[in-house]
C-alpha cells in the first residue's frame, strides 16, 4: 500500500535577522566597523565582542555602553550632550553603510533560504517574513529595512510573492505570538497549518505560543540558546549536497500533530 504524501503547510513563515541572512555578524557589525574606520576612531568589534555587545538593545546604546566602559575615542567630544549627537551621527552613518551592503547585494543569504522559498512558492504554499527586530535604523522603518532585504537579496520576482509583517504592525514584540497570529489571519490559514523558521529562543517562543510548528536554524549568535521546545533544530536550511530539510520535511512535521 502506497502511503499518501503529507499535506503541504498552509504557510511557511520566516524570521528575518539570523534566518534569511546573518544580519548582525555580516551586516550591522561590518557597518559599525566601517563607520569607526571612516571616522578614524581606532575601534574594531570582532565577532566575539559583538556577540557580547548584542546583549545591549539598540545600536546607539551599544556604542555608548562600549565607550563608557573602554574609554571614549580622542576624536569624541567631551560633554554628554555633544556625545549624544556624536553617537547619533555614527549610528546614522552605520545605517547608510548597512543599507548600501543590502542594495549592493553584498550580504549573503544563508544556505538553503532561496531553495526552500522557491520550493514553497512553486507548490502554491504562501510565504511570509515576520520580524519584530529591536534594531531601529535612523530614518528607516523596520518594515522598510526588511522589505529591502527581501527585495535586494531574494530578488523582485520572489519579493512580489512574499508578504512582510514587520515593525509596529503588532503592539507587542516576540516572544509574544502577535506577529505570527497576524500573519496567519491575514494569509487566511490556521496557525496549526503554519511552519515557522526561526533562529532564536525568543522567536521559537513566539511561534509555539501561536500554536505553530517551528524549525530552528541556529545562527552565529544564537547557537548556545535553549531550543528544547523546537520541532527540529539544524545549523542551516542547506543547499545540495548538504541540504538539511525541504518542504516535505515541513509537511511531515505538521502531520505528526494529527497522529496520537
Amino acid at each position: 500500500m502506497v502511503r499518501a504524501a503529507a499535506a503541504l503547510p498552509g504557510a511557511l513563515l520566516f524570521d528575518c535577522d539570523g534566518v534569511l541572512v546573518d544580519t548582525e555578524k555580516d551586516g550591522h557589525r561590518i557597518s559599525f566597523n566601517d563607520t569607526f574606520s571612516e571616522k578614524e576612531l581606532g575601534v574594531t568589534w570582532d565577532v566575539e565582542l559583538y556577540g557580547e555587545l548584542l546583549k545591549i538593545g539598540g545600536g546607539k546604546e551599544r556604542m555608548t555602553a562600549y565607550f563608557n566602559k573602554t574609554g571614549w575615542p580622542e576624536k569624541a567630544p567631551k560633554s554628554e550632550e555633544e556625545r549624544k549627537e556624536f553617537i547619533a551621527s555614527l549610528h546614522k552613518r552605520k545605517t547608510e553603510l548597512f543599507m548600501a551592503l543590502i542594495e549592493k547585494r553584498l550580504l549573503p543569504l544563508r544556505p538553503g533560504v532561496a531553495r526552500l522559498i522557491d520550493e514553497a512558492l512553486g507548490k502554491g504554499v504562501q510565504v511570509a517574513v515576520c520580524s519584530t527586530s529591536n534594531e531601529k535604523a535612523v530614518g528607516i522603518s523596520i518594515c522598510k529595512l526588511v522589505s529591502a532585504i527581501v527585495s535586494f537579496l531574494l530578488g523582485e520576482k520572489r519579493a512580489e510573492k512574499i508578504k512582510i509583517f514587520a515593525g509596529d504592525v503588532v503592539p507587542r514584540k516576540k516572544p509574544d505570538p502577535a506577529i505570527y497570529l497576524l500573519a496567519a489571519t491575514t494569509l487566511g490559514v490556521e496557525p496549526s497549518s503554519c511552519v515557522v523558521v526561526e533562529d532564536s529562543a525568543i522567536g521559537l517562543a513566539a511561534a509555539k505560543a501561536a500554536g505553530m510548528k517551528c524549525i530552528v536554524t541556529k545562527s552565529g549568535y544564537t547557537s548556545e540558546e535553549d531550543f528544547l521546545n523546537a520541532d527540529a533544530v539544524f545549523d542551516c536550511i542547506g543547499d545540495p549536497p548538504e541540504e538539511r530539510f525541504d518542504l516535505s520535511f515541513c509537511a511531515n512535521l505538521l502531520e505528526k500533530q494529527y497522529v496520537s
